[in-house]
């Protein structure tokens, strides 16, 4: 498996480069500058790829030309960061992969109007790979951005709640973050003229893995390193933020510990010098641990989703879930 390991790290190195090749030079020479220079900001060496990075791999899971899909994994990256901007608009965030997030480096406005031409850049590049499935394709990826919206939508509004329920979490995070990672997949496989089994086998491992990748979050959120996460350490219970850890918490509590909890919700958050004692009603509580189980429930049914891949590109997608369930940031 090492030497297949190593295959795999390559194509991801190699195909993360074009990519980043691809966006550096996409908001280049555009006018205004005022529009164009605050979008680059947000775009330059944004983390991972992960998400062009998996249009492309189900593009080659049903035996695809990469050529007709690089426009179309850039489109779904420039769509994931108009999400992003918005949402450290809404968060009042004040970092984003350990850089000042746009609304701070400018100001609100500026930063709007950037993030909404990131989404039209966005369907400008999906355009271009958009030929015999052009109908089937855009559907799909504006599905992606109304889940999203949608996905949002309940985040906030669960923010005035006392009463929000695992499942409805696990529906909040299957939108606001999971259905983008399916419709990578999803329109990966549609690129490359995968069936219709295909297609529901690919879209199935995007929405699993994407719920997994969120409480992997949730959890890296209050046990990361704030170096390495680029973001400040348990800031969702700052925020007063209802995560899998939080729900999951207040449905075990007892007592004083249900007390404590109920206090966050009531004062929509806590201090800082607070965070390390709620970590460890976490810790007593066992809902760390509880979390970690859920993420591994996912990431199997993800896997389960694509068992009748060929094995290469099957293991291709167990290299990449392994990654992101043992991530630290």
């Amino acid at each position: 498996m090492g030497s297949e390991v190593k295959k795999f790290e390559l194509f991801f190195e190699r195909e993360r480069k074009k990519i980043e090749k691809k966006i550096s030079r996409s908001l280049k020479n555009r006018e205004p500058i005022s529009l164009y220079e605050p979008g680059f900001y947000v775009m330059e060496e944004g983390g991972k790829r992960l998400r062009p990075l998996l249009v492309l791999m189900s593009v080659k899971a049903v035996g695809g030309k990469l050529s007709n899909a690089y426009n179309a994994a850039v489109a779904v990256e420039f769509l994931h960061n108009f999400t992003l901007v918005h949402d450290d608009i809404m968060d009042n965030a004040e970092k984003r992969r350990g850089k000042v997030t746009l609304h701070k480096k400018y100001d609100v406005n500026t930063a709007i109007l950037a993030g909404d031409s990131l989404l039209s850049v966005a369907y400008e590049f999906l355009l271009k790979d958009c030929n015999g499935n052009s109908k089937k394709i855009l559907e799909a990826f504006t599905k992606g951005l109304v889940d999203v919206c949608e996905g949002q939508s309940l985040d906030k509004e669960f923010e005035i709640r006392k009463d929000v329920l695992l499942n409805e979490y696990i529906l909040m995070i299957q939108l606001k973050t999971a259905a983008m990672i399916e419709m990578c997949c999803k329109i990966g496989a549609i690129l490359g003229n995968g069936s219709d089994k295909e297609i529901k086998a690919l879209s199935s491992f995007g929405k699993n893995i994407g719920i997994a990748f969120q409480i992997q979050d949730d959890l890296l959120d209050i046990t990361g390193n704030e170096i390495e996460l680029g973001k400040f350490i348990g800031g969702d219970l700052v925020e007063g933020k209802k995560t899998y850890l939080f729900i999951k918490a207040l449905e075990k509590a007892k007592g004083n510990a249900r007390k404590k909890l109920l206090k966050v919700i009531q004062e929509k958050g806590i201090a800082n010098h607070e965070i390390s004692d709620y970590k460890d009603l976490y810790i007593q509580l066992g809902v760390l641990n509880e979390a970690k189980k859920e993420i591994k429930k996912y990431t199997n049914r993800a896997l389960n989703a694509i068992k009748d891949l060929s094995s290469e590109n099957r293991n291709h997608f167990i290299w990449l879930a392994e990654l992101l369930i043992n991530r630290n940031k």
